[in-house]
């Protein structure tokens, strides 16, 4: 009895390779305006695969993004769990924007950032999705921070919710300004500018809990 070839993508189909040319594409062109031919042509694979291993382009993207925060995009998270401080954190995460946003032979700037660009109302998955993601990592640090300010390393005054969107806020547009065309010398000088900015925030000397004998 003949038997039929299977429909879809070959068997020569690497789907780890797949996602990883698909993150560099997503990366570089940004969701909305990356095309499926682009992608195709990225992948090594017909429309009829593609949407046989991923099911849309919304699949690829949301297992590319997966990657790209698995591999690249997990800087600042791993800070906020390791760093002896929270104003040494916020260096540290600026500091590692700048190194981050502007690694040779990969696209310039934040992919999570970057995707969101010019998303029309059609994309609104793929836009909640991604601000969710920013808006977690936000949540971490102004935890970290109200941490910080309940023992003291922050003055009495500060807002850990607003630092913690200024700390955002810069890495964001760094990361616009890495697609622009600034190097790592430059946002580097741009985190270090905001340094007094943001030590004014914390206290000169760091109280111990009362809970301290």
């Amino acid at each position: 009895m003949k038997q039929t070839r299977p429909r879809g993508r070959p068997r020569s189909f690497d789907r780890d390779a797949a996602v990883d040319a698909a993150m560099l594409v997503f990366w570089e062109g940004g969701y909305e305006t990356t095309s499926l031919a682009e992608l195709t042509a990225a992948l090594g694979i017909a429309p009829a695969s593609l949407y046989a291993a991923f099911g849309s382009k919304d699949g690829l993207f949301y297992e590319a993004i997966a990657r790209y925060a698995e591999r690249y995009g997990g800087f600042d998270s791993a800070m906020v769990a390791v760093a002896p401080s929270a104003r040494e954190l916020i260096v540290a995460m600026l500091e590692g924007a700048a190194s981050a946003f502007t690694r040779p032979g990969l696209p310039r700037g934040c992919m999570v950032i970057g995707s969101a660009l010019n998303c029309d109302s059609e994309s609104g998955d793929v836009q909640r999705s991604l601000r969710d993601r920013r808006r977690a990592n936000e949540r971490d640090l102004c935890k970290r921070l109200q941490r910080a300010h309940a023992d003291g390393e922050l003055v009495a005054a500060a807002d850990p919710a607003a630092l913690a969107k200024l700390v955002a806020t810069l890495i964001q547009g760094m990361s616009v300004q890495a697609r622009d065309g600034a190097g790592r010398a430059e946002l580097l000088a741009v985190a270090r500018a905001a340094r007094p900015v943001i030590a004014a925030s914390f206290a000169r000397t760091r109280r111990r809990r009362r809970d301290t004998p």
